[in-house]
């Protein structure tokens, strides 16, 4: 959403805004607090929880680097409407709040950004809802995976890796289900071949193979 600007714009743009850095764990900011800055993650990985009701806590979404995150006037609220935690060494800037309307308003670029962004968490809300509708487990869990090696990948010569620490729980957490679920999946894909895990840096060996039975196209292993 940047790209675009011209210097002097892009001048006033970061004016007033602030780096912040945050260790393995620290929360940018938690839910159901005020809502004071809005960022863009500079680097880094962020995880986003939400607690239900019914106190079970739920992972939202992943914040990955370039992506404007806590934007909750957008949403017009005052408070965050999840918690913000940083899951390895990140690095954010921060603007105040009181200016997400003015910036809106003078920089088009960086409204149009701020409307892709929206519209891709709305896509992705609902297909995440679809996804726990309709489908089997197995192939939420496929999904899920897939769309972290999307977002985050990185490729080696034996497959594409989910370049930061995501657990058993974090999958279990994404897809509704539970962490002996995930486990048993993970095993299964494992002694297939599909997968391999290690330090909680999960390697999709055969991510096509992974995307069949996502789609429901061939039986998954359990």
């Amino acid at each position: 959403m940047f790209a675009a600007l011209p210097d002097e714009q892009l001048d006033v743009l970061v004016s007033g805004a602030v780096q912040r850095r945050y260790r393995p764990g620290e929360a940018v900011f938690e839910q159901g607090e005020e809502a004071k800055h809005f960022f863009v993650l500079l680097s880094g990985r962020l995880r986003v929880t939400q607690v239900t009701a019914e106190g079970q806590q739920v992972i939202v979404r992943m914040v990955n680097p370039g992506d404007l995150f806590g934007i909750a006037k957008a949403l017009s609220r005052t408070d965050y409407p999840g918690t913000a935690t940083a899951v390895i060494d990140s690095a954010a800037v921060a603007w105040p709040m009181s200016r997400w309307s003015q910036l809106v308003q003078d920089f088009p670029h960086f409204a149009v950004g701020a409307m892709q962004t929206m519209g891709d968490r709305l896509q992705e809300a609902h297909t995440r809802m679809r996804e726990l509708a309709t489908e089997e487990v197995e192939r939420r869990v496929a999904h899920a995976v897939l769309r972290l090696g999307n977002q985050a990948g990185r490729k080696e010569p034996a497959g594409i890796r989910i370049d930061f620490p995501i657990s058993k729980q974090d999958i279990a957490e994404m897809t509704g289900t539970t962490l002996h679920t995930v486990s048993r999946i993970l095993s299964a894909w494992e002694a297939a071949g599909l997968v391999e895990s290690g330090r909680q840096k999960l390697l999709l060996k055969n991510p096509h193979r992974l995307l069949l039975i996502g789609d429901g196209e061939v039986p998954g292993l359990l």
